[in-house]
């Protein structure tokens, strides 16, 4: 049995959600809140970084969510969500990795820094940045990947068709304004889609996440401190 621990609005969680909705997989939900829940010693126990998505499949336990979607693509082939043509798939990855490391981070910014104009700034810029690489390598093709359906759209498009509601229109990148209502249209996507509601809860706990970093920075120091305490006792 596949058990997904997840919070609906988190960016790293809502990937491994699609996918598990792509591959039609039978799986259960575990809500968690991100004011707090991934904190706790019991959540803690499945993954101590304290961090979601956590995958448990049966009694093997996945986290980070890139980790999990690769261990999905090779468990659960089919349908496949990477290309095997050599070209295809370093493209399909190097979306992955940009929306990952460039395009997440900087809605991360445009969530937290909405009364930090410079920082608001260069986020908008490095969301733009990638918007207008995106459009460049998906040319006219329906997906990333050609005709198929990929992990490059399961990582970006959880992101970029919700950036109009961040103050990113996509009306210059016709291309990928088509490719993201494409993606609405499915029903995986569709279940996964936040309400006005939803979405405004997500941006003020977003602001509040400086006080969570710190307050999990705290937590960290001193379960790390722990073991040093009691290997220090048994040395003296």
């Amino acid at each position: 049995m596949l058990t997904l621990y997840y919070a609906r609005p988190s960016l790293y969680s809502r990937p491994v959600w699609l996918a598990l909705l792509e591959k039609k997989l039978s799986f259960e939900l575990i809500p968690l809140k991100l004011d707090g829940d991934q904190l706790t010693s019991k959540f803690r126990s499945l993954n101590p970084f304290g961090r979601i998505p956590v995958l448990v499949d049966n009694n093997f336990r996945i986290f980070e969510s890139s980790a999990i979607l690769d261990y999905l693509e090779v468990k659960y082939p089919m349908p496949a969500l990477l290309p095997t043509k050599a070209e295809i798939l370093t493209k399909v990855r190097m979306v992955q990795m940009i929306a990952t490391n460039e395009l997440l981070p900087a809605v991360a910014g445009l969530l937290i820094h909405d009364q930090n104009p410079p920082e608001l700034e260069y986020a908008r810029q490095r969301a733009i940045n990638v918007l207008a690489f995106f459009e460049q390598i998906l040319e006219n093709h329906p997906y990333f990947g050609g005709e198929q359906l990929t992990l490059a759209e399961i990582v970006s498009g959880t992101i970029i068709p919700d950036l109009p509601k961040l103050g990113i229109p996509l009306i210059n990148y016709p291309k990928l304004d088509n490719w993201a209502k494409r993606l609405l249209l499915r029903e995986s996507w569709q279940q996964i889609q936040l309400s006005s509601e939803e979405l405004n809860n997500f941006k003020r706990s977003m602001r509040l996440l400086p006080k969570i970093w710190q307050k999990r920075r705290r937590q960290r120091m001193n379960a790390l401190a722990k073991p040093h305490s009691t290997s220090s006792s048994v040395a003296n």
